[in-house]
């Protein structure tokens, strides 16, 4: 077993983990939208989305970028054409990630402003972007 098996390994389990977070937390803020400001269910929201966040999300985003640029380095991927949009997209994800805690924070603060409708339409943004980055590293069109 070489290092370059055992950081891929690493990399796809930290993707997997982030992902999970990226989906299920604008789902969490869905449910929380239904629920008054400062109700036991709300407080309760307030504790799943921040342990989701700090606990599983942030720690899987920072490994998975670790174990992506050692990667990318190792198989010389700036060179090749399918890295650019794939790395693109991470960064959007990243930027996505660093969104959903600003919304984390609104809901901590009982000021949230963003309605279901957004939520749900926002949880689509990290399903299209694994599409494209799984797409890019695996059928590599340029």
């Amino acid at each position: 077993m070489d290092t370059y098996s055992i950081v891929k390994f690493l990399h796809v389990i930290s993707i997997i983990s982030w992902m999970a977070g990226l989906l299920y937390l604008p789902r969490l803020y869905i449910y929380h939208c239904e629920v008054t400001p400062g109700s036991e269910a709300s407080e309760k929201f307030k504790v799943m989305e921040r342990r989701l966040l700090r606990a599983i999300m942030n720690p899987a985003m920072i490994a998975s970028w670790i174990f992506g640029l050692y990667l990318m380095f190792e198989i010389d991927a700036l060179s090749q054409g399918w890295f650019h949009p794939k790395f693109l997209c991470v960064i959007l994800l990243t930027v996505a990630h660093m969104m959903l805690a600003r919304y984390r924070r609104a809901f901590e603060a009982d000021a949230n402003t963003k309605s279901q409708k957004f939520y749900r339409f926002f949880n689509e943004v990290p399903t299209v972007l694994m599409i494209i980055i799984v797409f890019m590293v695996i059928v590599k069109p340029f």
